[in-house]
């Protein structure tokens, strides 16, 4: 949860600073049409100059009741990143609980019931049907937490053709750090490629989730089931002896 919380506070981050770069835009791109209005205006009345102001100045407002709405988006984009790394941190909880409880009882079973078996042969059935049951489910609770990185080498001009994703380490870290820099710097001076990337990394992150979760679902029926088995054996056998006893 602690890397989970990192990697949250690292987006938050990049997401204030696309706010700073998308508002330093367009106060440059206002204070260009203010220039451009004074420009026009300059051998005419101060009236008309005035008037010229003031509309770039209601354009601008315009601008920053619009950028409300950006925020509104990357807001929007925090959220859905926060929900995707809860639900990681989730599956990875769970997936680590199965390993942990399914290791114990593979090691009571190994430990206790099997130098026993040679005395008590009846054991053997139920002991099996434990050890098969957990040992397939500490299987699929493993490949859920395993970790799941793309080793497919992405090149800068492959990420400018939308052939990867900027924001994933999977894709980057192949890359050098200047080309990694070129790449960030083209990335943030185009606002529809910034939302376009981190909608990448969100279905990349659903996609990744609905892998773990079908994983453990697997690992916990399997769980139960063998559960049930072994103990329903455990009982017949017993009432078994109970019933062929003199």
């Amino acid at each position: 949860m602690k890397k989970s919380r990192e990697v949250e506070i690292q987006l938050e981050q990049t997401c204030r600073a696309l706010e700073e770069v998308v508002k330093q835009a367009e106060d440059n791109q206002m204070e260009a049409l203010m220039i451009e209005a004074d420009e026009k205006t300059g051998s005419g009345s101060g009236d008309k100059t005035k008037a010229k102001k003031q509309k770039a100045k209601k354009q601008k407002e315009k601008l920053n009741n619009a950028l409300g709405t950006n925020r509104g988006i990357e807001t929007m984009f925090r959220s859905a990143y926060r929900v995707q790394m809860d639900l990681t941190g989730l599956a990875d909880n769970k997936a680590n609980m199965m390993i942990s409880i399914n290791g114990i009882i593979i090691s009571i079973i190994i430990a206790s019931v099997a130098p026993k078996l040679d005395a008590n042969p009846w054991l053997l059935i139920p002991s099996t049907i434990f050890l098969i049951g957990t040992l397939i489910s500490i299987v699929y609770a493993i490949l859920a937490a395993r970790p799941r990185v793309s080793s497919q080498p992405i090149t800068l001009e492959d990420l400018r053709h939308s052939e990867g994703n900027i924001l994933f380490f999977g894709n980057f870290a192949n890359m050098s750090e200047n080309e990694f820099l070129e790449g960030m710097v083209e990335l943030v001076q185009d606002k529809t490629v910034v939302y376009e990337s981190m909608i990448r990394n969100i279905y990349g992150l659903g996609s990744v989730l609905k892998k773990k979760f079908a994983l453990l679902q697997v690992a916990y029926t399997i769980f139960m089931v063998a559960l049930i088995l072994g103990v329903t054996s455990f009982i017949a056998v017993f009432v078994w002896i109970q019933q062929t006893a003199p």
